[in-house]
């Protein structure tokens, strides 16, 4: 027989044995459950909130590590998902809004559902994990799910006809209440289902030889603030206290200025000037009584996983997509550079990771991705631009980066550990310098005074400019 022949004879036997050795490592490797939680700042117990009852989350952190710096890289849903998702920054003209489809920015790059895809994982995507559900449709190996959309929104009958009628009147941007407190069960709110999907799926997964990558995204705290009564109740009338700094920066040019339409589409906000203070403790109370209702959809989650005896083997990551301002600054939802918008939690679980801990460090959302790859054993793509968070989560006093960038709109900005510096510009960034800002968050860690023409900051502002010019400079050479 000719070496030729027996080539051809056992080349089928060796792929077969090549293909059964690559499944028996994808098998060794660790699952991974993905949440992503719409609008969630650090409104928990495990990361300072004591007014919140958030017993869950909280268990959660004590399995793993809590980023308390974690931010955002754009305060917007659609593209913050996107930047997270492919691991690349936003930019002027990549990931920019709400209506971003991450494989139309960046067509060109493996998502991280994808990386973990070819690496032989189950990928499943349940609930809100991208803004749009068929989008980077090919890294799943089933069809992305979410629940009915007429069940995103109210559950009282008064409110889903007054919304109806509002938008048949004004148009689509019109809508119901901005909050609703209903003596309804879990069950009748999407959230509730898109848990009991990811339960299924994780018994369903469980039982497989190869390890999977579940994401599992909740819309709440997302507006309208839409929950049970029982979680109203954890947050009683009266209970709610306003935000000390509701004004806008002192010296702070009115070009960084914030009128948040997203909340004034709704029903009972006015469409120019402040809320009510009536008003702004309901949303506050709403906001946090959605925030109680993930909670226990985690608990669930946590639960599932020690019943079916895979939790020692699964990485658990927990992020919201960006902050959220309650009225902070007089503002309202997100969409700026401010502390309160763009910090965001960050809580992450992993086999060989001690619990119980807390990272000060200063980290950012590209920097999820390469840490995912690293702790499931998977080749990291080139293109990344965030760094691997494995250093942190092995010593939480680890060096790892001196500077995170955020942007929105026309708006970038810088953080170190104890500074922001911040500048807008016309047409989406592009434009012409309209105003800068800089915050000493050691002395004033709400943002209130911008330090930008004092003259003892003169030197830290250049230097925190020309971070900020660097950063610029990498994007336009793309």
């Amino acid at each position: 027989m000719s070496r030729y022949d027996r080539c051809g004879l056992f080349a089928p036997l060796l792929l077969l044995l090549l293909s059964a050795a690559a499944d028996a490592r994808a098998a060794e490797r660790p699952n991974v459950l993905f949440l992503a939680v719409d609008d969630l700042r650090p409104e928990m117990t495990c990361l300072g909130a004591e007014k919140m009852v958030t017993p869950n989350l909280d268990r959660l952190a004590e399995r793993g590590v809590r980023f308390e710096r974690a931010y955002c890289n754009i305060a917007v849903c659609g593209a913050s998902r996107a930047s997270l998702m492919k691991g690349l920054r936003p930019t002027p003209t990549r990931f920019t809004s709400y209506l971003t489809w991450a494989e139309k920015d960046a067509p060109d790059v493996p998502s991280l559902p994808m990386v973990f895809k070819q690496g032989g994982y189950h990928t499943a995507s349940n609930g809100k994990v991208y803004h749009h559900r068929g989008d980077d449709a090919e890294a799943w190996c089933q069809p992305s799910w979410r629940p009915d959309k007429s069940s995103i929104w109210w559950a009282l009958e008064e409110n889903r006809k007054l919304a109806a009628d509002r938008k048949l009147a004004a148009g689509g941007n019109a809508r119901g209440p901005a909050y609703e407190e209903a003596d309804e069960p879990d069950a009748v709110y999407p959230d509730h289902l898109i848990c009991d999907k990811t339960l299924g799926d994780l018994r369903l997964l469980a039982q497989q030889d190869k390890p999977f990558f579940l994401a599992c995204g909740f819309y709440r705290p997302h507006l309208p603030f839409v929950a049970p009564k029982k979680y109203w109740d954890l947050y009683p009338a009266g209970s709610a206290v306003l935000p000390g700094n509701m004004f806008f920066p002192r010296g702070l040019p009115q070009a960084f200025n914030y009128t948040w339409g997203e909340l004034r589409a709704y029903d009972g906000i006015p469409r120019q000037g402040p809320v009510s203070d009536e008003t702004a403790r309901q949303l506050i109370r709403g906001y946090r009584a959605c925030v109680s209702l993930v909670d226990a959809q985690v608990g669930r989650l946590l639960d599932e996983l020690e019943r079916l005896g895979v939790a020692d083997r699964t990485i658990i990551v927990l992020w919201g997509d960006h902050g959220w301002q309650l009225g902070e600054h007089g503002f309202w939802c997100k969409h700026t550079n401010f502390e309160v918008a763009s910090r965001a939690p960050l809580l992450i679980a992993a086999p060989g990771v001690r619990g119980g801990r807390v990272c000060r460090r200063i980290v950012e959302y590209v920097d999820i991705y390469p840490t995912l790859c690293d702790l499931a054993g998977l080749p990291k793509p080139e293109h990344l631009q965030g760094r691997s968070l494995r250093g942190l989560l092995a010593d939480v006093d680890a060096e790892h980066k001196q500077a995170v960038i955020t942007r929105h709109g026309g708006g970038d900005a810088v953080r170190t550990q104890r500074y922001r510096y911040m500048e807008i510009r016309a047409r989406g960034g592009r434009g012409k310098l309209q105003g800068v800002g800089l915050f000493d968050l050691e002395k004033d860690p709400q943002e209130n005074q911008n330090v930008a023409e004092h003259a003892e900051y003169a030197e830290i502002r250049q230097r925190l400019k020309s971070l900020l010019d660097a950063a610029r400079g990498a994007w336009n050479a793309e």
